[in-house]
């Protein structure tokens, strides 16, 4: 089995190699190389110990931050190259690191401590692929699988439980059965990680191609890191436009949307809200009306607690909110909105409705569908002909104010914008004269 090794990792190798030390490129960047994958970066195990990959490596830079765990990053390239010493792994006290490590002399102990077999598979061009523990093979059947003991491997990291679902939902593997058993046994040991690193595996997983099982199969997982979605477990809409409870939909809808982290959260979250926002009429009709300002304040307060930036938080809760709004293929309603939302979001919401549309019961899903595609031409022929529906685009600006006399920069907005709605209303033309004349017509100078 032959790997094709980029020049730098082929540098690394070879240096420590002929210093008289093992070196192998390691975990990840050989799964991917054996799927024809280009990985996105190289790690390395070695026989070396940190302070002899520093001699070796003397005329480069060099990082020492993970030193006392063994790793020295190489910069090649202006990029950093990490090599780690083989090492054998103590107690886990805090089901994140380990209390203290070993260095070891034998790849066979490195190897041992990995998390699952794809990534516990090593390489270089002298001896070939080394895998002592099936790796290969269970990428063959697309598996995933715990090195050793499963219970053991969680208990020592808990985030390898969210990193197995992860693996699962971007490769579109099965989860082995002893590892899937363990995943659920320990799935509270998740409630003690980091919320950035829940953050960082929950958005890969979601963006995998298998997300819809994964959130199926293990939704009693996903609630340890975000409990407030239990509420919508086995939640019947008791309406005709559905056939699943809200969950499930949840889950068709995220599948049904292309793999944007923004676009996949938005739609996790879009019905959160639904349970708290029931109604029943004097009919015995069920309604929904303000689950979409009730889902966004509940994701608001759960992506600040996954300590998500700012900007993502607010655009995932503005497409919340306006997820459920019915849009006409009218022309003025539509400037209206690209001017509250502008287009980027206006062509997210398109996706998001149709995503929407796609998770629900066929009742009238065909007319739902006729009546979207119809919006988005619209929208497209409004882009498209640069038709104005923003301040930027408006035929006068405040320039243009100051000079007629007006000094109020409160006034000033308030006439740009009255003059603004006039013209996506129709009512005047996006000529500078006209709209000079609106103004000095409607508004008194201070």
């Amino acid at each position: 089995m032959r790997i094709n090794l980029p020049d730098n990792a082929k540098y690394i190798i070879e240096k420590l190699q002929n210093a008289g030390y093992e070196c192998y490129a390691v975990g990840g960047c050989v799964r991917d190389s054996l799927r024809g994958v280009e990985p996105n970066d190289w790690d390395f195990t070695t026989s070396a110990l940190p302070d002899e990959i520093e001699r070796v490596f003397a005329d480069h830079p060099t990082v020492t931050v993970g030193k006392q765990y063994g790793t020295i990053a190489v910069i090649l390239d202006d990029a950093p190259h990490e090599i780690t010493t083989y090492r054998v792994d103590g107690g886990y006290s805090d089901t994140r690191h380990p209390d203290e490590v070993s260095f070891s002399s034998s790849l066979c102990d490195d190897l041992a401590r990995r998390d699952f077999s794809i990534n516990a598979m090593a390489y270089n061009e002298r001896d070939g692929l080394v895998d002592l523990y099936g790796g290969r093979s269970d990428m063959g059947f697309g598996v995933i699988r715990c090195v050793g003991e499963p219970e053991q491997r969680f208990c020592e990291d808990a985030l390898r439980i969210l990193r197995a679902l992860r693996f699962a939902a971007m490769l579109g593997y099965s989860i082995e059965q002893r590892t899937a058993e363990a995943i659920l046994k320990q799935r509270r040991l998740l409630a003690d990680i980091s919320a950035e690193r829940v953050r960082d595996e929950l958005l890969k997983l979601l963006c995998g191609e298998k997300v819809d099982f994964i959130l199926r199969r293990y939704r009693s997982v996903i609630a340890v890191v975000i409990p407030e979605l239990m509420g919508t477990f086995d939640f019947d809409q008791h309406n005709k436009h559905h056939n699943r409870d809200v969950y499930r939909h949840i889950v068709a809808s995220v599948r049904n949307i292309e793999p944007d982290p923004l676009l996949r959260m938005t739609m996790l979250f879009h019905d959160i809200g639904k349970p708290l926002a029931q109604t029943v009429d004097k009919k015995g009709e069920y309604h929904y009306r303000n689950h979409p300002q009730i889902g966004a304040a509940m994701t608001r307060e759960i992506l600040r607690r996954l300590c998500l930036p700012n900007h993502f938080i607010d655009e995932v809760c503005t497409l919340i909110r306006y997820h459920d709004v019915r849009f006409e293929p009218d022309t003025v309603q539509l400037k209206q909105f690209l001017k509250q939302l502008g287009p980027e979001h206006m062509k997210r919401l398109y996706k998001i409705q149709r995503a929407d549309i796609m998770a629900q019961s066929s009742y009238m899903r065909d007319e739902k569908l006729r009546k979207l595609g119809a919006v988005y031409t619209e929208l497209l022929r409004i882009l498209e002909s640069g038709e104005c529906y923003s301040l930027r685009m408006l035929g006068i600006s405040g320039a243009d104010l100051l000079h007629l006399g007006y000094r109020s920069g409160k006034q000033i907005g308030e006439m740009l914008e009255s003059a603004l709605d006039q013209v996506i209303a129709g009512e005047l033309p996006n000529e500078k004269a006209a709209l000079l004349a609106y103004v000095t017509a409607t508004f008194d100078k201070a």
